[in-house]
Protein backbone atom coordinates (compact mmCIF):
# COMPACT_ATOMS: atom_id res chain seq x y z
CA UNK A 1 0.00 0.00 0.00
CA UNK A 2 1.03 3.33 -0.78
CA UNK A 3 0.59 6.65 1.51
CA UNK A 4 1.84 10.45 1.12
CA UNK A 5 3.13 11.04 4.70
CA UNK A 6 5.24 12.91 6.62
CA UNK A 7 8.60 11.71 8.09
CA UNK A 8 6.82 11.74 12.09
CA UNK A 9 3.95 9.74 10.17
CA UNK A 10 6.20 7.41 8.71
CA UNK A 11 8.44 6.44 11.51
CA UNK A 12 4.90 6.33 13.65
CA UNK A 13 3.18 3.47 10.80
CA UNK A 14 6.78 2.14 10.58
CA UNK A 15 6.41 1.70 14.42
CA UNK A 16 2.81 -0.03 14.41
CA UNK A 17 3.92 -2.21 11.35
CA UNK A 18 6.69 -3.48 13.32
CA UNK A 19 4.75 -4.63 15.89
CA UNK A 20 4.82 -2.03 18.52
CA UNK A 21 3.30 -2.45 22.22
CA UNK A 22 3.29 1.13 23.33
CA UNK A 23 4.66 4.92 22.65
CA UNK A 24 5.85 7.21 25.02
CA UNK A 25 6.48 10.62 24.66
CA UNK A 26 5.80 14.54 25.54
CA UNK A 27 5.31 16.73 22.74
CA UNK A 28 7.96 18.83 21.29
CA UNK A 29 8.29 20.43 17.92
CA UNK A 30 9.78 18.90 15.20
CA UNK A 31 8.59 15.10 16.76
CA UNK A 32 4.71 15.43 18.51
CA UNK A 33 3.27 13.96 14.98
CA UNK A 34 4.51 10.81 15.97
CA UNK A 35 2.37 10.31 18.93
CA UNK A 36 -0.54 12.04 17.55
CA UNK A 37 -0.55 9.55 14.49
CA UNK A 38 -0.37 6.87 16.47
CA UNK A 39 -2.75 8.17 18.41
CA UNK A 40 -5.29 8.86 16.03
CA UNK A 41 -5.27 5.21 14.44
CA UNK A 42 -8.32 3.14 14.33
CA UNK A 43 -6.38 -0.21 14.47
CA UNK A 44 -4.39 0.97 18.00
CA UNK A 45 -7.19 0.28 20.36
CA UNK A 46 -7.76 -2.87 19.26
CA UNK A 47 -4.08 -4.09 19.15
CA UNK A 48 -3.58 -2.77 22.61
CA UNK A 49 -1.30 -0.62 21.88
CA UNK A 50 -0.53 2.37 24.97
CA UNK A 51 0.05 5.92 23.74
CA UNK A 52 -0.78 8.90 26.10
CA UNK A 53 1.50 11.71 26.97
CA UNK A 54 4.20 10.97 29.43
CA UNK A 55 4.27 14.16 31.90
CA UNK A 56 8.46 14.66 31.00
CA UNK A 57 10.35 13.09 28.73
CA UNK A 58 12.22 11.39 31.57
CA UNK A 59 9.00 9.05 32.32
CA UNK A 60 8.58 8.80 29.41
CA UNK A 61 12.02 7.17 28.82
CA UNK A 62 11.67 5.27 32.10
CA UNK A 63 8.07 3.80 30.90
CA UNK A 64 8.94 2.97 27.39
CA UNK A 65 12.26 0.54 29.20
CA UNK A 66 10.02 -0.99 31.55
CA UNK A 67 7.84 -1.76 28.64
CA UNK A 68 10.93 -3.60 27.15
CA UNK A 69 11.95 -5.31 30.27
CA UNK A 70 8.32 -7.24 29.53
CA UNK A 71 9.57 -8.12 26.62
CA UNK A 72 7.61 -5.72 24.23
CA UNK A 73 8.74 -3.57 22.01
CA UNK A 74 8.51 0.70 22.41
CA UNK A 75 8.91 3.68 21.14
CA UNK A 76 10.32 7.00 23.02
CA UNK A 77 9.53 10.00 21.33
CA UNK A 78 11.37 13.58 21.67
CA UNK A 79 12.93 16.83 20.17
CA UNK A 80 16.60 17.33 20.75
CA UNK A 81 16.50 19.04 24.20
CA UNK A 82 14.51 16.38 25.84
CA UNK A 83 17.23 14.44 25.26
CA UNK A 84 18.75 16.72 28.46
CA UNK A 85 15.96 15.97 29.91
CA UNK A 86 15.82 11.67 29.94
CA UNK A 87 19.52 11.65 29.95
CA UNK A 88 19.79 9.68 32.93
CA UNK A 89 17.42 6.98 32.25
CA UNK A 90 18.57 7.34 28.28
CA UNK A 91 22.43 6.51 29.41
CA UNK A 92 21.76 3.69 31.81
CA UNK A 93 19.22 1.98 29.48
CA UNK A 94 22.39 1.56 27.19
CA UNK A 95 24.10 -0.03 30.13
CA UNK A 96 20.97 -2.40 31.39
CA UNK A 97 20.34 -3.04 27.58
CA UNK A 98 17.08 -4.10 26.35
CA UNK A 99 14.70 -6.93 26.34
CA UNK A 100 11.85 -5.94 24.01
CA UNK A 101 13.34 -3.78 21.24
CA UNK A 102 13.23 -0.01 22.26
CA UNK A 103 13.75 2.39 19.73
CA UNK A 104 14.48 6.58 21.26
CA UNK A 105 13.66 9.06 18.74
CA UNK A 106 15.12 12.19 18.61
CA UNK A 107 13.80 14.91 16.34
CA UNK A 108 16.60 17.73 16.01
CA UNK A 109 15.44 21.22 15.27
CA UNK A 110 19.08 23.18 13.12
CA UNK A 111 17.98 27.11 12.66
CA UNK A 112 16.08 26.97 15.35
CA UNK A 113 12.62 27.02 14.08
CA UNK A 114 11.11 26.28 17.88
CA UNK A 115 13.56 26.06 19.83
CA UNK A 116 15.96 27.45 22.04
CA UNK A 117 19.39 26.08 20.87
CA UNK A 118 20.61 23.58 18.11
CA UNK A 119 21.77 20.59 19.30
CA UNK A 120 23.09 17.08 17.78
CA UNK A 121 21.58 13.83 18.85
CA UNK A 122 23.76 11.97 17.58
CA UNK A 123 26.14 12.85 19.95
CA UNK A 124 24.15 11.03 22.87
CA UNK A 125 24.71 7.76 20.45
CA UNK A 126 28.50 8.24 20.78
CA UNK A 127 28.14 9.11 24.38
CA UNK A 128 26.39 6.07 25.03
CA UNK A 129 28.01 3.73 22.74
CA UNK A 130 24.83 2.54 20.98
CA UNK A 131 23.74 2.45 17.50
CA UNK A 132 22.04 5.18 15.54
CA UNK A 133 20.21 5.30 12.75
CA UNK A 134 19.71 8.28 10.59
CA UNK A 135 17.05 7.80 7.60
CA UNK A 136 17.61 10.14 4.79
CA UNK A 137 14.04 10.14 3.41
CA UNK A 138 10.37 8.98 4.37
CA UNK A 139 10.64 5.22 3.18
CA UNK A 140 13.81 4.92 4.89
CA UNK A 141 12.34 6.41 8.05
CA UNK A 142 9.27 3.65 7.44
CA UNK A 143 11.43 0.81 6.42
CA UNK A 144 14.54 1.61 9.56
CA UNK A 145 11.51 1.50 12.12
CA UNK A 146 11.29 -3.01 11.73
CA UNK A 147 14.87 -3.05 11.16
CA UNK A 148 15.80 -0.62 14.25
CA UNK A 149 13.76 -3.24 16.63
CA UNK A 150 15.46 -6.10 15.24
CA UNK A 151 18.85 -4.83 15.51
CA UNK A 152 17.76 -3.83 19.06
CA UNK A 153 16.83 -7.25 19.84
CA UNK A 154 19.64 -8.90 18.50
CA UNK A 155 22.19 -6.48 19.79
CA UNK A 156 19.86 -6.13 23.61
CA UNK A 157 20.63 -2.88 23.29
CA UNK A 158 18.85 0.67 22.25
CA UNK A 159 18.69 2.24 19.46
CA UNK A 160 18.26 5.48 18.83
CA UNK A 161 16.79 6.94 15.48
CA UNK A 162 17.51 10.60 14.84
CA UNK A 163 15.65 13.10 12.42
CA UNK A 164 15.93 16.67 11.75
CA UNK A 165 13.00 19.31 10.88
CA UNK A 166 13.22 18.74 7.13
CA UNK A 167 12.66 14.90 7.68
CA UNK A 168 9.83 15.22 10.18
CA UNK A 169 7.73 18.01 8.38
CA UNK A 170 8.13 17.12 4.76
CA UNK A 171 6.34 14.67 2.74
CA UNK A 172 6.96 11.30 0.45
CA UNK A 173 4.75 8.65 -1.21
CA UNK A 174 5.73 5.94 1.16
CA UNK A 175 4.50 1.81 0.21
CA UNK A 176 3.99 -0.04 3.20
CA UNK A 177 3.31 -3.47 4.38
CA UNK A 178 -0.07 -5.15 4.11
CA UNK A 179 0.09 -6.99 7.22
CA UNK A 180 1.29 -5.31 10.52
CA UNK A 181 3.96 -7.51 12.54
CA UNK A 182 2.08 -9.01 15.50
CA UNK A 183 3.13 -7.57 18.90
CA UNK A 184 6.13 -9.68 20.92
CA UNK A 185 4.47 -11.91 23.81
CA UNK A 186 5.26 -10.86 26.95
CA UNK A 187 8.82 -12.55 28.88
CA UNK A 188 11.26 -11.20 31.35
CA UNK A 189 14.86 -11.00 31.20
CA UNK A 190 16.86 -13.92 31.43
CA UNK A 191 19.30 -11.88 33.51
CA UNK A 192 17.36 -9.79 36.08
CA UNK A 193 20.83 -8.71 36.77
CA UNK A 194 21.01 -7.16 33.91
CA UNK A 195 18.52 -4.57 35.15
CA UNK A 196 20.04 -3.69 38.41
CA UNK A 197 22.56 -1.24 38.27
CA UNK A 198 24.41 -1.86 41.18
CA UNK A 199 27.99 -1.07 40.96
CA UNK A 200 28.93 -5.11 40.75
CA UNK A 201 26.18 -5.51 37.89
CA UNK A 202 27.03 -2.40 36.70
CA UNK A 203 30.94 -3.12 35.78
CA UNK A 204 30.10 -6.14 34.29
CA UNK A 205 27.44 -4.78 32.03
CA UNK A 206 29.55 -1.97 30.79
CA UNK A 207 32.77 -4.29 30.05
CA UNK A 208 29.45 -6.17 27.84
CA UNK A 209 28.89 -2.96 25.86
CA UNK A 210 32.55 -2.04 25.35
CA UNK A 211 32.79 -5.53 24.28
CA UNK A 212 30.11 -5.32 22.10
CA UNK A 213 31.17 -2.07 20.11
CA UNK A 214 33.30 -4.32 17.21
CA UNK A 215 30.05 -5.44 16.38
CA UNK A 216 28.09 -2.68 15.91
CA UNK A 217 30.61 -1.26 13.86
CA UNK A 218 30.31 -4.40 11.89
CA UNK A 219 26.49 -3.99 11.33
CA UNK A 220 26.88 -0.61 9.88
CA UNK A 221 29.26 -1.82 7.66
CA UNK A 222 27.16 -4.88 6.36
CA UNK A 223 23.64 -4.61 7.03
CA UNK A 224 23.56 -2.38 3.60
CA UNK A 225 22.27 0.75 4.99
CA UNK A 226 25.44 2.80 4.40
CA UNK A 227 26.52 2.54 0.76
CA UNK A 228 30.17 3.50 -1.26
CA UNK A 229 30.47 4.50 -4.83
CA UNK A 230 33.38 4.65 -6.47
CA UNK A 231 33.57 7.63 -8.66
CA UNK A 232 35.69 8.23 -11.47
CA UNK A 233 37.44 11.25 -9.97
CA UNK A 234 38.04 9.01 -6.75
CA UNK A 235 40.77 11.57 -5.28
CA UNK A 236 38.01 13.55 -4.23
CA UNK A 237 35.20 12.69 -2.45
CA UNK A 238 32.21 13.42 -0.48
CA UNK A 239 30.58 12.18 2.73
CA UNK A 240 26.98 12.46 3.40
CA UNK A 241 24.63 11.48 6.46
CA UNK A 242 20.76 11.38 6.33
CA UNK A 243 18.63 14.21 4.46
CA UNK A 244 22.28 15.47 3.74
CA UNK A 245 22.22 13.60 0.99
CA UNK A 246 19.50 14.79 -0.98
CA UNK A 247 20.44 18.54 -1.51
CA UNK A 248 23.81 16.80 -2.55
CA UNK A 249 21.91 15.05 -4.87
CA UNK A 250 19.41 18.17 -6.20
CA UNK A 251 22.93 19.85 -7.19
CA UNK A 252 25.25 16.76 -8.29
CA UNK A 253 26.43 16.97 -11.68
CA UNK A 254 26.55 13.28 -13.75
CA UNK A 255 30.19 14.30 -14.70
CA UNK A 256 31.41 15.44 -11.49
CA UNK A 257 33.03 11.69 -10.52
CA UNK A 258 34.05 12.22 -6.67
CA UNK A 259 33.41 9.10 -4.64
CA UNK A 260 30.08 9.59 -2.56
CA UNK A 261 29.78 7.25 0.89
CA UNK A 262 26.21 7.88 2.34
CA UNK A 263 25.76 7.21 6.31
CA UNK A 264 22.61 6.38 7.87
CA UNK A 265 23.59 3.97 10.47
CA UNK A 266 26.06 4.50 12.93
CA UNK A 267 28.77 4.05 14.68
CA UNK A 268 30.66 4.75 11.07
CA UNK A 269 31.83 2.30 9.18
CA UNK A 270 35.78 1.52 9.24
CA UNK A 271 35.64 -0.47 6.12
CA UNK A 272 34.01 1.77 3.66
CA UNK A 273 35.87 4.85 4.93
CA UNK A 274 38.94 2.98 4.59
CA UNK A 275 38.35 1.52 1.14
CA UNK A 276 37.29 5.47 0.42
CA UNK A 277 40.76 6.04 1.22
CA UNK A 278 42.41 3.38 -0.81
CA UNK A 279 40.82 4.22 -3.39
CA UNK A 280 42.57 7.69 -3.85
CA UNK A 281 40.71 10.30 -1.80
CA UNK A 282 42.69 12.86 -0.67
CA UNK A 283 40.03 15.15 0.37
CA UNK A 284 36.79 14.37 1.64
CA UNK A 285 33.66 16.92 1.85
CA UNK A 286 31.22 16.02 5.07
CA UNK A 287 27.62 16.99 3.94
CA UNK A 288 25.85 16.51 7.95
CA UNK A 289 22.77 18.54 9.33
CA UNK A 290 23.58 19.54 12.85
CA UNK A 291 27.00 19.98 14.13
CA UNK A 292 30.44 18.61 12.52
CA UNK A 293 29.91 15.08 14.15
CA UNK A 294 31.44 13.24 11.25
CA UNK A 295 33.66 15.90 10.49
CA UNK A 296 35.74 15.49 13.88
CA UNK A 297 35.09 11.92 13.72
CA UNK A 298 36.68 11.46 10.56
CA UNK A 299 39.73 13.09 10.75
CA UNK A 300 40.72 10.29 13.66
CA UNK A 301 39.80 7.65 10.91
CA UNK A 302 41.74 8.70 7.84
CA UNK A 303 45.64 9.25 7.31
CA UNK A 304 46.82 12.96 7.68
CA UNK A 305 47.77 13.61 4.29
CA UNK A 306 43.83 13.70 3.63
CA UNK A 307 41.74 16.72 4.01
CA UNK A 308 38.86 16.83 5.72
CA UNK A 309 35.93 19.65 5.03
CA UNK A 310 32.56 20.90 6.01
CA UNK A 311 31.15 22.67 8.76
CA UNK A 312 34.48 23.45 10.64
CA UNK A 313 36.56 24.65 7.80
CA UNK A 314 33.89 26.72 6.57
CA UNK A 315 33.12 25.30 2.93
CA UNK A 316 29.01 25.28 4.91
CA UNK A 317 27.81 27.33 7.43
CA UNK A 318 28.70 26.57 11.15
CA UNK A 319 25.46 27.13 11.99
CA UNK A 320 21.89 26.20 10.64
CA UNK A 321 20.14 23.92 8.34
CA UNK A 322 21.82 23.11 5.31
CA UNK A 323 20.55 23.81 1.71
CA UNK A 324 20.73 22.90 -1.60
CA UNK A 325 22.17 26.00 -2.54
CA UNK A 326 24.80 26.10 0.39
CA UNK A 327 25.70 22.77 -0.91
CA UNK A 328 26.13 23.83 -4.42
CA UNK A 329 28.48 26.16 -3.77
CA UNK A 330 30.28 23.58 -1.47
CA UNK A 331 30.99 21.43 -4.15
CA UNK A 332 32.52 24.09 -6.70
CA UNK A 333 29.34 25.06 -8.57
CA UNK A 334 28.39 28.60 -9.24
CA UNK A 335 25.34 29.59 -7.16
CA UNK A 336 21.97 30.23 -8.94
CA UNK A 337 20.48 33.10 -8.93
CA UNK A 338 18.56 34.26 -6.16
CA UNK A 339 14.95 36.39 -5.48
CA UNK A 340 15.11 39.02 -2.96
CA UNK A 341 12.91 37.39 -0.68
CA UNK A 342 12.18 40.73 1.68
CA UNK A 343 10.74 42.41 -0.76
CA UNK A 344 8.48 39.14 -1.56
CA UNK A 345 7.79 37.91 1.83
CA UNK A 346 6.82 40.60 4.83
CA UNK A 347 7.99 39.04 7.91
CA UNK A 348 5.61 38.80 10.69
CA UNK A 349 6.84 38.21 14.32
CA UNK A 350 5.29 35.74 16.16
CA UNK A 351 2.54 36.77 18.82
CA UNK A 352 -0.13 35.31 21.41
CA UNK A 353 -3.65 34.33 20.05
CA UNK A 354 -6.16 37.09 19.94
CA UNK A 355 -8.15 36.05 22.99
CA UNK A 356 -5.42 34.32 24.33
CA UNK A 357 -5.80 34.48 28.20
CA UNK A 358 -1.82 34.96 29.00
CA UNK A 359 -2.40 38.45 27.03
CA UNK A 360 -4.62 39.53 29.59
CA UNK A 361 -2.05 37.69 32.83
CA UNK A 362 0.44 39.64 30.85
CA UNK A 363 -1.78 43.12 30.81
CA UNK A 364 -2.31 42.61 34.43
CA UNK A 365 1.41 41.17 35.73
CA UNK A 366 3.07 44.77 34.00
CA UNK A 367 0.69 47.02 35.68
CA UNK A 368 1.79 45.30 39.09
CA UNK A 369 5.23 44.94 38.57
CA UNK A 370 5.39 48.84 37.36
CA UNK A 371 4.71 49.59 41.60
CA UNK A 372 8.36 48.16 42.43
CA UNK A 373 11.40 49.77 41.73
CA UNK A 374 13.19 46.48 40.05
CA UNK A 375 10.89 43.70 39.62
CA UNK A 376 12.37 40.43 37.63
CA UNK A 377 9.97 38.11 35.59
CA UNK A 378 11.49 35.02 34.87
CA UNK A 379 10.03 33.57 32.15
CA UNK A 380 9.80 29.43 30.45
CA UNK A 381 8.91 27.29 27.70
CA UNK A 382 5.35 27.63 26.32
CA UNK A 383 3.22 29.91 24.58
CA UNK A 384 3.48 32.54 26.95
CA UNK A 385 7.40 32.56 26.18
CA UNK A 386 6.07 35.55 24.03
CA UNK A 387 5.58 37.74 26.34
CA UNK A 388 8.97 38.33 25.89
CA UNK A 389 7.94 40.08 22.83
CA UNK A 390 6.12 43.70 22.05
CA UNK A 391 3.56 45.00 23.24
CA UNK A 392 4.43 43.07 26.26
CA UNK A 393 8.18 42.79 27.00
CA UNK A 394 7.18 41.26 30.29
CA UNK A 395 9.87 38.58 30.88
CA UNK A 396 12.96 39.16 32.09
CA UNK A 397 15.20 35.28 31.48
CA UNK A 398 13.66 32.56 29.41
CA UNK A 399 16.50 29.42 29.37
CA UNK A 400 14.71 25.85 29.42
CA UNK A 401 12.01 23.88 30.69
CA UNK A 402 11.10 24.61 34.85
CA UNK A 403 13.74 27.26 35.41
CA UNK A 404 11.80 29.79 36.05
CA UNK A 405 10.70 28.55 39.31
CA UNK A 406 14.63 27.68 40.17
CA UNK A 407 15.53 30.96 39.01
CA UNK A 408 13.34 32.90 40.69
CA UNK A 409 13.90 31.22 43.81
CA UNK A 410 18.07 31.78 43.22
CA UNK A 411 17.40 35.37 42.61
CA UNK A 412 14.85 35.80 46.22
CA UNK A 413 17.89 34.16 47.62
CA UNK A 414 20.40 36.81 46.22
CA UNK A 415 17.93 39.51 48.05
CA UNK A 416 15.85 40.17 44.94
CA UNK A 417 12.37 41.42 45.31
CA UNK A 418 10.13 40.62 44.01
CA UNK A 419 11.05 37.54 42.36
CA UNK A 420 8.10 35.84 40.12
CA UNK A 421 8.19 32.93 38.40
CA UNK A 422 5.80 32.40 35.06
CA UNK A 423 5.19 29.15 33.96
CA UNK A 424 2.31 27.39 32.04
CA UNK A 425 1.05 24.22 33.59
CA UNK A 426 2.17 22.01 30.92
CA UNK A 427 6.02 22.98 31.63
CA UNK A 428 4.58 23.16 35.62
CA UNK A 429 4.34 19.77 35.52
CA UNK A 430 7.21 18.43 33.38
CA UNK A 431 9.49 20.36 35.23
CA UNK A 432 8.34 22.97 37.51
CA UNK A 433 7.01 20.81 40.70
CA UNK A 434 10.96 20.10 41.83
CA UNK A 435 11.81 23.38 42.32
CA UNK A 436 8.12 24.50 43.69
CA UNK A 437 9.48 21.89 46.44
CA UNK A 438 12.87 23.47 46.61
CA UNK A 439 10.89 27.15 47.22
CA UNK A 440 8.89 25.31 49.93
CA UNK A 441 11.51 23.91 52.02
CA UNK A 442 13.60 27.47 51.63
CA UNK A 443 10.65 29.86 52.29
CA UNK A 444 11.81 31.41 49.67
CA UNK A 445 10.57 34.81 49.03
CA UNK A 446 8.80 34.11 45.30
CA UNK A 447 5.55 34.37 43.40
CA UNK A 448 4.72 31.41 40.93
CA UNK A 449 2.47 32.01 38.60
CA UNK A 450 1.10 29.42 36.68
CA UNK A 451 -0.73 30.40 33.44
CA UNK A 452 -3.01 27.67 33.41
CA UNK A 453 -4.66 27.24 29.76
CA UNK A 454 -5.58 23.45 30.16
CA UNK A 455 -3.29 22.53 27.91
CA UNK A 456 0.00 21.95 26.17
CA UNK A 457 -0.66 24.67 23.64
CA UNK A 458 2.43 25.47 22.00
CA UNK A 459 2.52 21.86 20.33
CA UNK A 460 -0.98 21.94 19.25
CA UNK A 461 -3.33 21.66 22.27
CA UNK A 462 -2.24 17.76 23.99
CA UNK A 463 -3.16 16.65 26.96
CA UNK A 464 -1.44 18.31 30.03
CA UNK A 465 -0.22 16.06 32.55
CA UNK A 466 -1.39 18.12 35.97
CA UNK A 467 -5.13 19.50 34.14
CA UNK A 468 -7.91 19.86 37.03
CA UNK A 469 -5.36 18.82 39.83
CA UNK A 470 -2.74 21.66 40.03
CA UNK A 471 -3.83 23.07 43.17
CA UNK A 472 -3.69 20.16 44.90
CA UNK A 473 -0.16 19.50 43.59
CA UNK A 474 1.23 23.02 44.88
CA UNK A 475 -0.64 22.12 48.28
CA UNK A 476 1.16 18.90 48.55
CA UNK A 477 3.97 20.25 47.47
CA UNK A 478 3.61 22.14 50.94
CA UNK A 479 2.47 25.70 49.62
CA UNK A 480 0.25 27.36 52.43
CA UNK A 481 -3.37 26.54 51.11
CA UNK A 482 -3.86 29.93 51.72
CA UNK A 483 -1.73 31.06 49.18
CA UNK A 484 -2.81 29.14 46.59
CA UNK A 485 -4.63 31.37 44.56
CA UNK A 486 -6.96 31.06 41.91
CA UNK A 487 -7.79 33.76 39.28
CA UNK A 488 -9.65 34.08 35.69
CA UNK A 489 -7.25 35.86 33.30
CA UNK A 490 -9.99 38.02 31.87
CA UNK A 491 -10.37 42.05 31.08
CA UNK A 492 -13.18 42.28 33.68
CA UNK A 493 -11.38 40.74 36.44
CA UNK A 494 -7.89 43.04 35.92
CA UNK A 495 -8.80 44.61 39.52
CA UNK A 496 -9.24 41.13 41.07
CA UNK A 497 -5.67 39.80 39.40
CA UNK A 498 -3.95 42.62 40.32
CA UNK A 499 -4.81 42.74 43.78
CA UNK A 500 -4.06 38.97 43.94
CA UNK A 501 -0.67 39.51 42.87
CA UNK A 502 -0.03 42.40 44.94
CA UNK A 503 -0.75 40.41 48.50
CA UNK A 504 0.94 37.45 47.34
CA UNK A 505 4.22 39.35 46.28
CA UNK A 506 3.96 41.59 49.25
CA UNK A 507 3.57 37.67 51.04
CA UNK A 508 6.92 36.85 52.82
CA UNK A 509 7.26 33.33 51.63
CA UNK A 510 5.92 30.73 48.62
CA UNK A 511 2.68 31.71 46.55
CA UNK A 512 1.45 30.28 44.01
CA UNK A 513 -1.26 32.20 41.68
CA UNK A 514 -2.91 30.18 38.76
CA UNK A 515 -4.26 32.15 35.86
CA UNK A 516 -6.68 29.57 34.11
CA UNK A 517 -8.79 29.95 30.86
CA UNK A 518 -8.65 27.29 28.97
CA UNK A 519 -6.92 28.03 25.25
CA UNK A 520 -8.45 29.82 22.40
CA UNK A 521 -7.90 27.50 20.27
CA UNK A 522 -8.81 24.21 22.26
CA UNK A 523 -11.66 26.04 23.54
CA UNK A 524 -12.79 26.97 19.57
CA UNK A 525 -12.11 22.94 19.12
CA UNK A 526 -14.47 22.00 21.65
CA UNK A 527 -17.04 24.36 20.88
CA UNK A 528 -17.28 23.20 17.27
CA UNK A 529 -17.58 19.52 18.37
CA UNK A 530 -20.30 20.35 20.68
CA UNK A 531 -22.32 21.51 17.83
CA UNK A 532 -21.60 18.33 15.93
CA UNK A 533 -23.29 16.50 19.02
Amino acid sequence: MKHLLLGDEAIAQGAIDAGLSGVYAYPGTPSTEITEYIQLQESRAPRGIFCRWAANEKTAMEAALGMSYMGKRALVCMKHVGMNVCADAFMNAAITGVNGGLIVLAADDPSMHSSQNEQDSRFYAKFAMIPCLEPGNQQEAYDMMAYGYELSERLKTPVLMRVTTRMAHSRAVVETIEQPKAQNPKSMPQDVNHFILLPAFAKRNYAELVAAQPEFVRRSETDGHNTYIRGTKPEKAILTTGIAYNYLMENYPADMGCSILRIIQYPLPKKLIDQMVADGAKEVLVIEEGQPVVEELIRGMVPSNVVAKGRLTGDLPRMGELSPDCVRTAIGLEPLPKHDSEKLVVGRPPALCQGCGHRDMYAALNEVAREYAEPRIFGDIGCYTLGALSPFHAIHACVEMGASVTMAKGAADAGQHPAIAVIGDSTFTHSGMTGLLDCVNANANVVILISDNLTTGMTGGQDSAGTGRLEQICTGLGVAPEHVRVVVPLPKNMEEIKQTLREEIDYAGTSVVIARRECIQTLKRHLKAAKKQ
